[in-house]
């Protein structure tokens, strides 16, 4: 008895997929570099008289939250001493451990294949949102499609 072959991966349908990029996208197209450089300007204003929360809220924007704990004195001294690079290490892993063991990764290709197969399928099931094409029509009108000025968009 053969077995079924399987030609879909996900079941059903959606009406819409809502991602981080199409919030993303309205945030750009609603705020202006203006805008945000006031908002900006006020935080600056406000971590420079002591405000932690502000202090705090550049911060994650300008170096980002640290990931990870802070190596030691002494580990950064024997890394020195040693001539290891972490950063090197972690990047020529995947590499060294594709060669080390060979059969561990002989479905990586396979693995690929079905993930491009899945966004295929994920792309003709979920309807697209409706995309405002340019900054400026979005802050013309409001949501009755009036422009500003009282005419029909």
């Amino acid at each position: 008895m053969g077995r079924r072959r399987q030609t879909e991966y996900i079941k059903g349908t959606a009406q819409h997929r809502r991602t981080e990029s199409d919030y993303m996208g309205v945030l750009l197209d609603t705020v202006t570099l203006n805008d945000w450089r006031s908002v900006v300007n006020g935080a600056l204003q406000a971590a420079m008289s002591g405000d932690p929360q502000a202090r705090n809220w550049l911060a994650q924007y300008l170096i980002g939250r640290p990931e990870g704990k802070a190596p030691t004195p002494m580990n950064i001294v024997v890394q020195q001493l040693s001539g290891a690079d972490p950063v090197v290490e972690k990047l020529a892993k995947p590499a060294i451990d594709r060669l080390t063991y060979p059969t561990l990764h002989r479905n990586d290709d396979l693995e690929a294949h079905i993930k491009a197969l899945v966004a295929i399928e994920l792309q003709a099931k979920v309807k697209p949102l409706q995309i405002i094409e340019t900054p400026t029509t979005a802050r013309l009108c409001d949501d009755s499609g009036l422009k500003r000025g009282g005419e029909l968009d």
